[in-house]
């Protein structure tokens, strides 16, 4: 059996003649206790945030896209792009041309992103998740339908419900003058109706989706495309596929996946997330550095011990062990117990969601999202561990100088 670890045990349970000692021990338990629970709790919501905001925007973006190197718009009807189509590990795969477009509704006026979108776009089940007006409709026996983002319709106050009135789209012409007498004959003008109301993430609130045909013939453009979209198929891995494009086509076209699409997002939720870890991390140091008062008044309270021991041959190296094992296992108890309580919370506000975030809507449900990642509980162990053996350290170092101050007595 370990000496120090067992005489460090005896020392944790064994009754001090001083209380004020069991009080600061317990005071650095219950920090590092509750600190413990409250970092693993709010890592888990913000995993659930990520999850839950990153599943509403993967709904509109795809798993690769193509884009050109330079450029706006490039042809894709060329023989690589022929036998991708075609390659049977591709589920969908979406020509888009989109641009900038100036929206007019009822006296209103906006600028907006036009993205025109061939028939594959619509195999995604999943876009009728993020309408909450109307449908995910682009065409139907009467014609073209557009779909636009909460924006939009926020600002120009759109009603899917309302047959008679439909979005005018300008679009400017290619090679316009801009001298015309009349400003209008530089522009393309296009009316379509509103099937759908869209809502996924600020990103998307500007944008208005409409068939492909409907957006060649606004802009003037009958064959290129801005961009090719690629949804895979189930157990097909489309990393694998993202690199076998770019090695294809030879740093003639950019080749992103959905983490490259969505940088910046992926960056702020990231960021979000370790920012609130490193302060949280700086309130349980707070804690667990109360242990180096306990441990200097339970050094003072055993200075006796400690001249039995060195009388007995134990050396410095020994005494300092003991004191750095008690103060490890009194902030690893309450780490461990503060992990306990923490997974118990995250499990209970998954199963029922009690702590709500105000009105539901179609992003984020009425409940505070949780995901539990063990890789968060082994991160706030090792934070807790490293942090505990430097305060320990620095304590311990104390029951060193009184073995040299009964040294020196003798």
């Amino acid at each position: 059996m370990n000496t120090a670890l067992y005489i460090a045990r005896r020392y944790l349970f064994a009754k001090k003649s001083t209380h004020a000692i069991n009080i600061i021990s317990g005071i650095s338990a219950l920090g590092v206790f509750v600190g413990s629970a409250a970092l693993i709790i709010i890592l888990s919501v913000f995993n659930g945030l990520e999850q839950t905001v990153l599943k509403m925007v993967n709904t509109v973006t795809p798993q690769i896209v193509i884009e050109p190197d330079s450029g706006k718009t490039f042809n894709p009807q060329t023989a690589y792009f022929s036998r991708l189509e075609k390659d049977k590990a591709i589920y969908s795969y979406t020509e888009v041309l989109s641009d900038n477009v100036l929206l007019w509704y009822k006296g209103k006026q906006t600028p907006a992103v036009l993205k025109g979108v061939s028939s594959d776009f619509l195999k995604n089940k999943s876009l009728d998740s993020i309408v909450f007006d109307g449908s995910f409709v682009l065409e139907n026996p009467a014609g073209s339908n557009a779909v636009i983002g909460a924006g939009l319709q926020a600002f120009l106050g759109v009603n899917t419900a309302d047959p008679f009135e439909q979005i005018r789209v300008f679009s400017p012409k290619k090679g316009a003058s801009g001298n015309s007498l009349n400003p209008l004959d530089d522009f393309n003008v296009m009316d379509i109706p509103v099937a759908g109301i869209f809502e996924v993430q600020q990103d998307f609130d500007n944008v208005i989706v409409v068939p492909l045909n409907f957006a060649r013939t606004l802009l003037g453009d009958n064959t290129k495309v801005s961009a090719i979209e690629i949804n895979v198929k189930q157990n097909v891995d489309a990393e694998k596929l993202k690199k076998r494009i770019a090695e294809d086509l030879k740093g003639a076209y950019k080749v992103k996946n959905r983490v490259e699409q969505n940088q910046a997002l992926h960056n702020v939720l990231t960021s979000e997330k370790w920012i609130s870890y490193i302060i949280l991390t700086f309130v349980l140091i707070i804690a667990i550095f109360n242990i180096i008062g306990s441990l200097t008044m339970l050094v003072i309270d055993k200075q006796k011990d400690i001249s039995v021991l060195s009388s007995l041959g134990a050396g410095k190296k020994l005494i300092r062990r003991i004191f750095l094992a008690e103060g490890m296992m009194i902030t690893l108890a309450g780490c461990i117990f503060g992990l306990l309580l923490g997974l118990i919370f995250c499990l209970l506000q998954q199963h029922f969601g009690w702590i709500k975030m105000g009105e539901e809507n179609i992003v984020l449900s009425n409940a505070y999202p949780i995901a539990v990642k063990w890789q968060d509980f082994v991160l706030v162990f090792i934070t807790v561990g490293i942090f505990s053996f430097l305060a320990s350290k620095l304590a311990s170092n104390l029951s060193v100088k009184k073995v040299d101050q009964f040294n020196k007595d003798l």
